[in-house]
């Protein structure tokens, strides 16, 4: 006790944040479909521990762990006085307490300085583990320490905890660890860098040294016979280097996970910042249930399929939104997620805009028409009302169009064509049937190009990019780069009668502690219920009298 007064050793509380967990990712069923971790770590409760790994882990790290005090002062003091004498720290006597603490205030640092901070071999660093742990001891019982130390410990093979590294290693749960598994791991703590077993061949000889020392320890101990060490001894390391369950890549469903993660980490919802919100997801050791429902991601998948191949250079992309809710019920694509150009992969989310990890999208083409269709019905027209169209369509003047600026940017200079459909008197229904872009054109210009943006708006069109809208005359013609789950849940809204719901993927997440978030749809009235109901009246029509008459009625309500 006078060595400790001495060294002015007095407790000093330790903040524990909890170690990083991972996240786990499920469909609308509640089953698994991806995993988020910056440390793929499992805590389990000791009584999930082999206990021939305790055995192991404090024959080799702590022998006297039970008898001992805060300080194992035998330890401790001899080796600071070698310590002392040498000139730094050229010895450890570090118990199972103290390096619980080093790892606690290793996982706490934030910056690259702070980190080296909790590993410098200095004198003051030694000092301040030692009154960390005193407090740590007053706080848990031994169960509790040892606990706590083999579930934050590393193992190397970025493997965080025990039950993390027995799956890892061995391909078991910690539970079912035998003598030399666990001697194995209990030896890996020391210098899991240097015994690193998937780094190489090096790494596996000092693996295998290091658990024969654990194995000589215990036997010396009396933990285990001498016959039991030799037995382990003659049996092979047999590492397996098991696979973690992956993040996206490995995923079903890669670009719904695409999306689901690049939610967590830009919405608000999820913490203030970008750094609360990165820890949330890959430390949080969350459960998130999602909206992706497996037999409609199939049908999406299955109809890509029929169309578009992978190998083919064009590429489809395909979102189901519910219509009411916003819930994202499927992304598909033709070309698998990955990085092999000899496989056509893609690394981006093609189904979603760049902040949910898309590109700059597509051109919306005729989709973009229905918001000047319902900019008309908005603004009185009816179903049966109408204009003449031409064959080609150019603006009389500059002051034909204007944008939401007020500025006027018709352009005289080039005349829009149809593509489809024949010119002559059109109403809101036949010109729509007809998909015909002179009309279009025209009707853009009698309700105003600021109000058809200014519709598309209130239906959560926004560009792929990020970039604003493109103000130009020929906006009603799609030429804006968009991605499959904003047009998707624009036309959701007016299926659900003018109801406008924010693109939902995450419907409730489970934190580590049991705390259960639930997330429910954002949603506003966008349009009058009488306006999207024409709407969908008139486009349901493309199907049976117009540009899509071949697909004739498909058994169910359809625009």
């Amino acid at each position: 006790m006078s060595a400790t007064n001495e060294l002015n050793l007095k407790p000093t509380d330790l903040v524990e944040p909890p170690p990083a967990e991972v996240s786990i990712v499920q469909d609308v069923r509640g089953k698994e479909i991806a995993r988020f971790y910056e440390e793929y770590r499992e805590v389990v409760r000791l009584d999930q521990i082999a206990e021939v790994m305790k055995t192991a882990i404090i024959s080799i790290e702590d022998y006297r762990f039970y008898q001992h005090g805060a300080i194992d002062i035998e330890g401790t003091i001899r080796a600071l006085a070698k310590n002392l004498h040498a000139g730094g720290v050229s010895q450890g006597g570090s118990s199972i307490t103290q390096q619980y603490v080093k790892q606690v205030l290793l996982n706490s640092a934030d910056t690259k300085r702070e980190k080296n901070k909790a590993l410098e071999a200095s004198y003051a660093r030694k000092l301040n583990e030692l009154r960390h742990a005193m407090a740590v001891e007053e706080k848990y019982t031994k169960d509790e320490i040892l606990g706590k130390y083999l579930n934050i410990a590393y193992f190397g093979a970025s493997a965080y905890g025990v039950e993390a590294a027995a799956k890892r290693f061995f391909g078991v749960s910690a539970a079912e660890l035998t003598l030399p598994q666990a001697a194995t791991l209990a030896g890996a703590v020391q210098d899991p860098n240097a015994t690193d077993p998937n780094l190489g061949r090096k790494q596996r000889e000092r693996l295998l040294n290091r658990r024969n020392v654990v194995l000589n320890r215990m036997a010396e101990l009396g933990k285990i016979t001498p016959a039991q060490a030799q037995e382990a001894k003659a049996t092979k390391l047999g590492y397996k280097g098991t696979k973690f369950p992956g993040g996206c890549e490995s995923s079903d469903y890669p670009y719904f996970c695409i999306y689901v993660r690049n939610e967590i980490l830009q919405n608000p919802d999820f913490g203030k910042t970008a750094k609360a919100r990165e820890d949330f997801l890959n430390r949080g050791g969350l459960t998130i249930k999602t909206t992706i429902n497996p037999v409609m991601q199939a049908a999406a998948d299955k109809a890509i399929r029929k169309w578009v191949h992978p190998s083919d250079n064009p590429v489809a992309a395909e979102a189901l939104v519910q219509p009411g809710t916003g819930a994202i019920k499927a992304m598909a694509a033709s070309r698998p997620y990955g990085r092999s150009k000899a496989r056509n992969e893609i690394s981006y989310n093609l189904v979603a805009d760049a902040a949910h990890g898309g590109g700059v999208g597509l051109q919306a083409g005729s989709t973009f028409k229905t918001f000047t269709l319902l900019t008309a019905l908005k603004q009185g027209m009816k179903v049966n009302d109408g204009l003449a169209a031409g064959a080609g369509f150019r603006a009389s003047g500059y002051a034909a169009f204007q944008n939401c600026k007020g500025e006027n940017i018709g352009d005289p200079s080039h005349t829009v064509t149809n593509d489809e459909g024949n010119p002559g008197w059109k109403t809101l229904q036949t010109g729509t049937w007809g998909s015909v872009n002179t009309f279009f054109m025209a009707l853009e210009q009698k309700v105003g190009l600021c109000e058809t943006i200014k519709t598309a708006r209130s239906l959560g069109i926004h560009r792929s990019d990020g970039l604003k809208l493109l103000e130009f005359s020929t906006f009603t013609l799609g030429t804006n780069e968009m991605d499959p789950v904003t047009v998707a849940n624009a036309y959701a809204a007016i299926g659900a009668r003018g109801k406008y719901c924010t693109p939902m993927a995450i419907t409730r997440i489970t934190d580590r502690d049991g705390k259960v978030t639930d997330y429910r749809p954002k949603c506003r009235q966008a349009l009058d219920p009488e306006v999207a109901d024409a709407a969908a009246d008139v486009l349901s029509g493309v199907f049976t009298k117009g540009t899509m008459r071949s697909v004739g009625g498909i058994g169910r309500d359809a625009a």
